[in-house]
């Protein structure tokens, strides 16, 4: 397989499009809008007629390329219709054209020197009843505690309110500019590609809210918020129980992105949700270190 390295203003943004939204392994993360906003100038590796793809986020730092994952992309790695086995891996991994790299491969990349990384998804092709059971008892009993409260669940938050409520209520959560965020949420929705649910207590204050992305069949748990209120009366307990029950009987996957915290890893798991994997790989070059320190000497 011949494999070719593609500066951004060599890609074919049609036909990288293209292969991403026919691959069996398609992610909203590999769009290339997506990619603009999360990791300007992001380069590719790719084989003949973009069969099989791989973005390469780089960054520089004191003028020394190196790539790394962006910030709000839990998963990127190779994409392709075709299957994706461990020699396919290994070889885009030596195509690598940089020394040091840190990247999450996504679920269908196995890699021999990969480390585990979890992650949590729910299949919601199972009747509500089915899936409620599943829940475990302390989601049963937060959920059972919201209904003391006098909240209104909307699915359909302006992005005006959302971005003011998070900025408001956030610290740095994401190594992304204010204005990326902004941007990244704003073009979601003008490609139908979101939906921000918010919740309201009795005086029609927010309290809550989430930014759930849409890829292929997937949504995507992205971006959870919420204030002192809202964390006491367990609304974002409400807010997944309710997206669970708007999507019963599909084909969809509810994907909760995973957390190595463990209060946030149980609130996932109290779902039903199951556990899978992707491999995290990196390589760091002791010529950069050299090169960063002969910058500052």
């Amino acid at each position: 397989m011949k494999i070719k390295h593609l500066l951004h203003t060599e890609i074919n943004h049609k036909q990288w499009d293209c292969s991403i939204q026919n691959a069996a392994n398609s992610l909203i993360y590999a769009e290339s809008w997506y990619l603009d906003i999360v990791s300007p100038n992001w380069e590719a590796l790719v084989s003949d007629n973009y069969e099989y793809v791989m973005p390469l986020p780089v960054k520089r730092k004191f003028r020394v390329p190196f790539l790394v994952q962006p910030p709000l992309t839990q998963q990127l790695g190779i994409f392709s219709e075709h299957s994706i086995d461990e020699n396919i891996v290994e070889l885009f991994i030596q195509k690598i054209p940089y020394r040091s790299y840190h990247l999450n491969f996504n679920e269908q990349n196995t890699c021999r020197k990969g480390i585990k990384k979890s992650n949590f998804i729910l299949n919601l092709n199972r009747d509500f009843d089915t899936l409620f059971s599943s829940y475990s008892t302390n989601t049963k009993r937060n959920l059972k505690k919201t209904q003391q409260y006098n909240i209104e669940i909307k699915a359909d938050l302006s992005a005006a309110l959302f971005l003011e409520f998070y900025h408001s209520n956030t610290k740095k959560y994401v190594e992304l500019p204010k204005e990326k965020v902004d941007l990244l949420l704003q073009e979601s929705l003008k490609n139908n590609k979101a939906t921000i649910y918010g919740v309201f207590n009795g005086n029609g204050k927010l309290i809550s809210a989430l930014w759930l992305l849409h890829s292929h069949q997937k949504l995507i748990y992205l971006l959870p918020v919420s204030n002192k209120e809202g964390k006491e009366n367990f609304t974002m307990f409400k807010i997944v129980n309710e997206i669970i029950r708007k999507h019963t009987n599909s084909d969809v996957v509810l994907d909760f992105e995973g957390s190595n915290i463990k209060n946030i890893a149980r609130f996932y798991a109290g779902f039903g949700a199951e556990i899978v994997f992707y491999n995290e790989v990196k390589h760091w070059s002791i010529n950069d270190f050299i090169n960063f320190f002969c910058f500052w000497k």
